[in-house]
């Protein structure tokens, strides 16, 4: 019979049995009494059963006489197939296979639908034995028999040593590597038995079949890997056993052009594996020139390091070799405009802090676009404060596009209140120009993209419109209808101030009734401005303006109207509840910082960048609103703090006497 591998069984007949038919005109026709002999009936049964006497029958079988031995279930085995494959009493199983043997000794080369041997599923189940009797009984019919069978593989191009080595079995791979040690090196091309013992982390397998081929072995992988690809990131262990056996594998680079140390700086990215850079640092000592091969992408190790944030590699890799910080992509970019691109803060902080990287950091890509370019458009306040804060980063460079970072931030504002406006506001504080761009009125595609961006927006402020209205507009109601039920009630018909607020000119009312009057004011005013936003009469331009300055007015309102129920509290609640009033006034200062701990944050980094780049006084200047604001929280803590000290209670203004009658 001829098999997939090419092999020729033999043809001669053996008891009742003729030579099997090809493969491909068999049927998964085997019977069902045979296939349940196979798996689990004893030695004698199936013997019973294969020689056609009556007392096989009682395993259910239909059968009216001896079963068909070339017959293959569903999946394409044969009965030597299901024996090889059963778990069980060793000896039985030998008997077994013994048994199917002697009827049909060309089972033992026929492959199932996978392309797996019976030797396949034997050395698949862990049974050695029967690995042994397989390689001794294909010896019988000839050495090259018993060699065409060790290195028949499946449709995975995978031998019975795979298996072994995916069993995890030393013993039997010593058994399949003694008769024959060129298994090693099968297949040509895939996964080769090394290269899966290096998967499954079995740095004993791996040694016996370096040791047993004499070195002569194949360390390919799948898509064009190698073992050490893999190595790098299972353990720095067997990374050093493969550089000692091949160092070459270490510019060797898979069907990307990706070469091991690449994959090992990938490493850092899995937590519980901390052996990224010893194993760096290993290549490298190896072959140092692996810093200077890219991928089929361009991308050099320096890129791959700083895509995924490797910031302690990114060292390494700089003082093995400076100047490899300059070598640039397919897309002419620097490990340092991945970093940007990727949002690796902490790679943009090093570079701006390193003043022998300082050459690197006006380089432009093929687009024009530097690194400050890349972190405006990104909107990422971090890392545009650790550019600006750097005063050899040129602010005015022109893209391709005739377009500057002040350009560029323009495009990108959403609204007032988010990281883009910021940006713009610190360029345009500190003079950075525009630059020279046709605007998209020549391109037809750029005046055709900036038509659908229009009507996105307009759909956008149609949508946030609503909202933002009914949000001002319940601020308004509240407030309005807080100004005339004041905290602690009116003063009575009798008095000489008659029906004005009892707590009238103490200092939380001030607070509270000064921040009241301001949510009402900042409401009304946002409702305005959203009313002309949402009217088509009013001119584009003014619409968005005023839709985009509406949500920080929002803000303001909210803050104060959280403000005057603060205070409102503390005013009701002090003199009686004084842990109640502390925990109102504690909840309302952590919610607000919650929701302002963002804005502070970045507000601090653009300060400290203005005062790094400029000088403290820029700084200072630009962030007093912030200034201020801090001052009169303070200012107010500490005020209520002493008010409290005093003992808590709030006392209503003396009053003039009453005149006479």
């Amino acid at each position: 019979m001829a098999s997939s591998t090419g092999l020729t069984a033999p043809s001669s007949p053996v008891g009742t049995n003729t030579t099997p038919p090809p493969a491909t005109t068999m049927e998964p026709n085997m019977d069902a009494g045979l296939l349940a002999l196979a798996c689990s009936g004893s030695f004698h049964d199936l013997e019973s059963f294969l020689d056609g006497k009556p007392a096989a029958y009682t395993m259910g079988s239909s059968a009216t006489q001896p079963p068909d031995l070339y017959a293959v279930t569903v999946g394409g085995n044969t009965l030597l197939h299901v024996v090889a494959a059963s778990h069980g009493d060793s000896e039985d199983l030998l008997n077994k296979a013994n048994l199917v043997y002697g009827k049909a000794p060309s089972l033992l080369f026929v492959q199932n639908s996978q392309g797996d041997t019976p030797l396949h599923c034997a050395a698949r189940a862990g049974n050695i034995p029967m690995v042994s009797r397989f390689i001794d009984l294909a010896k019988g019919q000839g050495i090259n028999n018993a060699k065409g069978l060790l290195e028949t593989q499946n449709k995975l191009k995978e031998t019975a040593l795979h298996e072994a080595v995916r069993f995890g079995s030393n013993d039997m791979v010593n058994l399949l590597m003694t008769h024959d040690p060129e298994l090693a090196t099968l297949p040509e091309e895939g996964t080769s038995p090394l290269y899966l013992a290096i998967l499954l982390e079995n740095g004993i397998i791996a040694k016996t079949l370096y040791e047993l081929s004499g070195g002569v072995l194949s360390y390919s992988g799948p898509n064009g890997r190698n073992a050490l690809h893999v190595a790098v990131q299972r353990s720095q262990d067997l990374t050093k056993m493969l550089l000692e056996w091949n160092n070459d594998l270490t510019l060797q680079g898979d069907a990307n052009g990706s070469i091991p140390l690449q994959f090992a700086v990938i490493t850092i990215l899995c937590p519980r594996k901390r052996y990224s850079q010893p194993i760096c640092l290993e290549l490298l000592k190896v072959n140092p020139d692996a810093l200077y091969q890219p991928d089929h992408n361009g991308s050099f190790p320096t890129h791959v390091a700083a895509s995924v944030g490797a910031t302690s590699i990114i060292t390494d890799f700089l003082m093995k070799s400076p100047n490899c910080a300059g070598l640039l992509d397919a897309r002419g970019r620097t490990f340092l405009h991945v970093a940007v691109d990727r949002s690796k803060v902490g790679i943009v902080n090093y570079a701006c802090r390193n003043i022998s990287l300082s050459w690197i950091l006006n380089i432009q890509d093929k687009d024009g676009n530097t690194a400050l370019h890349i972190a405006v458009r990104k909107r990422s306040v971090r890392m545009f404060c650790s550019l600006l804060g750097n005063r050899q980063v040129h602010l005015n460079l022109m893209n391709e596009k005739g377009e500057t970072p002040s350009d560029i931030a323009r495009q990108n504002i959403l609204s007032e209140m988010e990281s883009g406006a910021q940006i713009l506001r610190v360029l345009n504080y500190i003079g950075v120009k525009r630059g020279i761009s046709h605007q998209g009125f020549l391109n037809e595609y750029d005046t055709d993209q900036a038509r659908q961006d229009e009507v996105h927006f307009l759909s956008q402020m149609k949508e946030g419109t609503q909202s933002r209205c009914i949000c001002s507009v319940l601020i308004a109601t509240v407030t309005f209808g807080a100004m005339f039920t004041m905290p602690g009630g009116y003063r009575d018909e009798g008095h000489t101030h008659a029906g004005s607020p009892i707590l009238a000119g103490t200092f939380g009312f001030d607070i509270f009734f000064m921040a009241n009057t301001l949510a009402f004011a900042f409401s009304t005013t946002a409702t305005i401005f959203l009313m002309f936003s949402g009217d088509p009469t009013v001119p584009l331009g003014i619409r968005k303006a005023l839709f985009r300055r509406s949500i920080p007015i929002i803000l303001i309102s909210v803050f104060c109207m959280m403000l005057a129920f603060a205070f409102a509290a503390v005013m009701m609640l002090a003199p009686v509840a004084r842990m109640s009033a502390y925990a109102v006034l504690l909840s309302v200062n952590l919610l607000l910082l919650y929701n302002c701990w963002e804005a502070a944050v970045k507000s601090i980094f653009l300060f400290a960048a203005l005062c790094r780049r400029n000088g403290i006084w820029y700084g200072i200047v630009w962030g007093w609103p912030l200034a201020a604001f801090l001052f009169m929280s303070l200012f107010n803590l500490a005020r209520l703090a002493l008010l409290s000290h005093a003992g808590g209670k709030v006392e209503p203004p003396a009053q003039p006497p009453a005149p006479f009658a």
